[in-house]
């Protein structure tokens, strides 16, 4: 599937490993259902259209961008802790796991160094990849608030990868600027928008 120099895939999380999306996606209409439905609708499509990007970043752009308010940082944090206990519990069912995927990884986790890099909060993602039995697979889980060029970019030089043998593998525009960023190569998945080069994967086998 990959080039034969491949050694180290950085996988994103949501939408590659876990088929959490519209539950996610639904966790927002739930929290801003004191909102009108235009501004939340908005918001929901920013969330879908930046997939990679973090919880703390959309809230922020809900207030600042579609209600032309300032949100600090405290009242952020409250919001995203509220959006945690929406969606983290629910996304410990096995049955959002992306069972493709799932397979890649669990027969190829010795062959190839993984590593996820997600725009998911950290703590929920370390506690859900847990319960899911998911941890020991992955040499490193991380998440927001660190953004993912810097996640990946730490990875490289914490493991002293060499760039041409280390890919991304996500489902965003967020994903592909991530690994553009590092010079690394980029595989496209579960997103037919990123179907513009062979680096797309249709089926894992």
């Amino acid at each position: 599937m990959f080039d034969k120099n491949i050694k180290n895939i950085i996988f994103d999380f949501d939408g590659v490993i876990l088929d959490s999306v519209p539950l996610k996606t639904e966790a927002f209409r739930k929290l801003f259902a004191d909102y009108t439905i235009e501004k939340v609708e908005k918001l929901i499509e920013f969330h879908l259209e930046n997939g990679g990007v973090s919880r703390y970043e959309k809230i922020k752009y809900f207030f600042n961008v579609l209600l032309n308010k300032n949100i600090n940082d405290d009242l952020i944090l409250e919001y995203a802790k509220k959006y945690s206990r929406l969606t983290k519990k629910e996304l410990t069912n096995s049955k959002y796991l992306i069972n493709d995927s799932f397979e890649f990884i669990k027969q190829n986790y010795q062959k190839y160094n993984m590593h996820i890099a997600s725009g998911a909060d950290e703590n929920d993602l370390k506690y859900i990849c847990n319960k899911l039995n998911l941890t020991r697979y992955f040499i490193t889980i991380n998440g927001s608030p660190i953004k993912k060029g810097e996640i990946i970019k730490n990875i490289l030089k914490s493991y002293k990868y060499k760039k041409n043998e280390t890919i991304m593998i996500g489902d965003s525009i967020t994903d592909f600027d991530a690994a553009k960023e590092n010079e690394i190569e980029f595989y496209g998945y579960n997103n037919e928008i990123l179907n513009i080069k062979d680096n797309y994967i249709d089926k894992w086998m």
